[in-house]
């Protein structure tokens, strides 16, 4: 079928250690744009007048939009389309504000090929190698049928 062109790798194309890197500048519409779809519009991520009276003293963008980071990675490079997502535990190391730039970085921790599951590490930099936070998970690679 043609849609087997697409998929990203099968839990078999797959090599522990392997990686692979997203970057991202995070923009003022990225913020209002998720806060839109999540109807997350809590002050510290859109009010500039609330945000400079906490502890970060400006706007931080949320912290599920800099771990989808993450998801954009494993969805679309490693394994790659067709990916789902089982699980996933998330630790934020330090805010992400207007305008840093967050490298991440997802690696194959381990291979399960009985379950067709792949266990990830993943991490997040800023542009002055600060990480931002680090993850670790389970997605089902696609599964590519035989010739």
């Amino acid at each position: 079928m043609a849609f087997q062109n697409i998929l990203g790798k099968s839990i078999d194309e797959l090599s522990l250690g392997e990686r692979a890197y997203f970057a991202k500048t995070i923009t003022e519409n990225d913020i209002y744009q998720f806060a839109s779809v999540t109807c997350d519009f809590n002050p510290a991520h859109v009010n500039e007048a609330y945000a400079g009276e906490t502890f970060f003293k400006k706007r931080i963008a949320h912290g599920m939009l800099t771990v989808s980071l993450v998801s954009n990675v494993l969805g679309t490079q490693l394994p790659g389309p067709g990916t789902i997502f089982v699980s996933e535990s998330v630790q934020f190391l330090a805010p992400v504000y207007i305008q840093d730039t967050i490298e991440v970085v997802v690696e194959v921790a381990e291979l399960v090929p009985e379950k067709n599951r792949m266990k990830f590490a993943a991490w997040g930099v800023n542009q002055n190698g600060v990480k931002v936070l680090v993850a670790e998970g389970v997605v089902m690679p696609p599964k590519k049928k035989k010739a």
